[in-house]
């Protein structure tokens, strides 16, 4: 079987060409894959399925393809922002030119805005963000506190804090992740993120699936990005029609997220992009 190896902004996948419908993994075949002892390693697993044609839903349809995801642990039905880049760069590379694609939080399209040798730079649509709440993972829910909860295509907690990069990010994530009560029985990544005088959010990701601080979470970027602006955090610009844009640094590539914010009685944020880099790695063959 032949995967190709993608990373977005440092979170790293195996992506397979499944169109014909021949890739079929357990489980346990994808955490095996994705471990970085005795497998391939990577963050998590795509497939680029055809598109699904629902007749008595003439919204869901779509000529371009379905992203189907996978965490490392062979956990799935969730949308990844950075995966979501990448099994765009991959789609181009397979020559696919209709960067329209449904995944498991409903439609996206994007645009690559660049390209530089094995790397391009896209533009993805994500979900409008529906809700936030203040959660302080400590005491609970709707109490004043740096916390937020919200879905971006991935139930998110965000906690704003001091001197990030010293921060224990996988205990204080793991703890978060399985023993705030308000987040379980599904559990929630974390995020922990802290303003730079220079406009720039830092952010860092525990993520659930992987257990584990990855160097990037796209669906993470998102929710910090509108949770800054909720806790007053001012935006790195403010755009034509309202929109505003935030510039970002994962653990070592920059990214940005812009978006219309809206009143609470009509939403959070609409026209959600995420923008940053996605580099081709490697092809590589494998007996599953």
């Amino acid at each position: 079987m032949i995967f190709y190896k993608y990373q977005g902004a440092g979170n790293d996948f195996l992506i397979a060409d499944n169109r014909d419908g021949s890739v079929a993994l357990s489980e346990r075949q994808i955490a095996t894959l994705c471990d970085r002892r005795y497998g391939v390693g990577a963050d998590g697993l795509m497939l680029l399925d055809a598109a699904e044609k629902h007749l008595s839903d003439a919204s869901c349809c779509t000529d371009g393809f379905r992203m189907t995801y996978y965490n490392s642990d062979g956990s799935g039905g969730m949308m990844c922002g950075n995966g979501g880049r990448c099994i765009v760069a991959f789609a181009a590379d397979m020559g696919i030119d209709t960067f329209s694609f449904d995944a498991a939080d409903g439609h996206h399209y994007a645009d690559i805005i660049s390209v530089d040798g094995k790397e391009k730079t896209v533009r993805l649509q994500m979900k409008n963000v529906a809700s936030y709440m203040h959660y302080d993972a400590l005491t609970g829910v709707n109490v004043p506190s740096d916390g937020f909860f919200l879905d971006t295509g991935t139930r998110h907690y965000v906690r704003i804090v001091k001197g990030l990069d010293d921060y224990d990010v996988v205990s204080e994530g793991r703890d978060i992740r399985y023993n705030a009560h308000e987040l379980q029985p599904i559990g929630a990544n974390v995020n922990f993120m802290e303003p730079s005088d220079d406009g720039v959010l830092h952010v860092r990701t525990y993520e659930k699936g992987v257990e584990d601080e990855t160097f990037a979470c796209g669906t993470g970027i998102v929710a910090s990005c509108v949770a800054a602006y909720k806790a007053g955090i001012r935006p790195s610009e403010i755009l034509p029609g309202g929109h505003v844009r935030y510039d970002v640094k994962a653990k070592r590539d920059s990214l940005s997220v812009d978006f219309l914010p809206l009143d609470l009685c009509d939403g959070v944020a609409e026209s959600v992009f995420l923008t940053g880099p996605a580099t081709f790695v490697a092809k590589i063959e494998v007996d599953v």
